[in-house]
């Protein structure tokens, strides 16, 4: 049976931290092959340049990373999550990394309009998959499939079946924000593998959230993402907030006061 993990607070802090990244803490699970996630505050931008702390963007990014994994789950597409813990953790399956972010762009927004020189907003003419190196102090540069296969990252096989789950996720993740008159522009997740007996199986791990998406209002063209935080664009948790009320996950027990982001040199 899998137990819940520790609340926040003096607790936490007695289980052996496995890595804090930009926006999660990963702690040792509570059962051998779990780790408990833990959501942070912390809102990132520019490769960590830009930095603030959200009240309230921790609990509604467990929450609607809940939402998501579970629906994946409800279509068969195999993915990380276990159980929600509390308002900050969830328990996952512990999971071999790839170390590739996979995007998928329905829109022209961000690099690839910059890239390009294409009209952020133009429509695709079909969903691109791009990959992305995860490395931090490199800027997670794109890489062709070619780098992926000649270093060892993803076998050609794997690669294909990545293709297959993130276009399978854009199809559903489309479907339900679009049903709330929401704009699923892009998105990027993580896969990793989980091994049963010696064959590796994909499965969709780190997150699904606001964080990792770009959601415009299909009447407005309001962004309710992270380029909020990224543009100045208003307060950070109201553009979250409106998204997990939309999708009827709205936790109780968000609080926020607004915060002006600041540029850390």
């Amino acid at each position: 049976m899998l137990h819940p993990a520790p609340t926040d607070g003096g607790l936490m802090a007695r289980r052996k931290k496995l890595y804090e990244g930009k926006a999660k803490i990963l702690y040792e699970g509570t059962e051998p092959g779990t780790i408990v996630q833990y959501f942070k505050d912390d809102a990132t931008a520019f490769n960590a340049e830009k930095k603030d702390v959200i009240d309230g963007k921790g609990v509604l990014n467990n929450r609607l990373s809940e939402f998501f994994m579970k629906g994946l789950t409800q279509l068969g597409i195999p993915n990380h999550f276990i159980k929600r813990l509390n308002m900050r953790e969830q328990l996952v399956r512990a999971a071999e990394i790839i170390p590739l972010e996979i995007i998928v762009r329905n829109v022209a927004a961000g690099s690839i309009a910059k890239r390009l020189g294409i009209e952020e907003g133009t429509p695709l003419p079909r969903p691109i998959v791009e990959f992305s190196y995860k490395d931090d102090s490199l800027g997670d540069p794109l890489v062709p499939e070619e780098y992926i296969a000649a270093f060892g990252w993803a076998s050609q096989q794997e690669m294909d079946e990545i293709v297959s789950m993130a276009l399978r996720v854009n199809d559903y993740l489309s479907g339900v924000m679009y049903g709330v008159g929401i704009k699923l522009v892009d998105f990027k997740i993580e896969m990793g593998r989980v091994y049963e007996g010696d064959f590796p199986r994909l499965i969709v791990a780190d997150e699904i959230s606001p964080d990792s998406c770009r959601l415009w209002d299909i009447e407005t063209g309001q962004k309710l993402d992270k380029d909020v935080f990224r543009r100045d664009l208003g307060n950070l948790a109201d553009a979250y907030t409106e998204v997990a009320r939309r999708l009827g996950v709205m936790p109780s027990n968000v609080t926020h006061t607004p915060t002006k982001p600041t540029l850390i040199n």
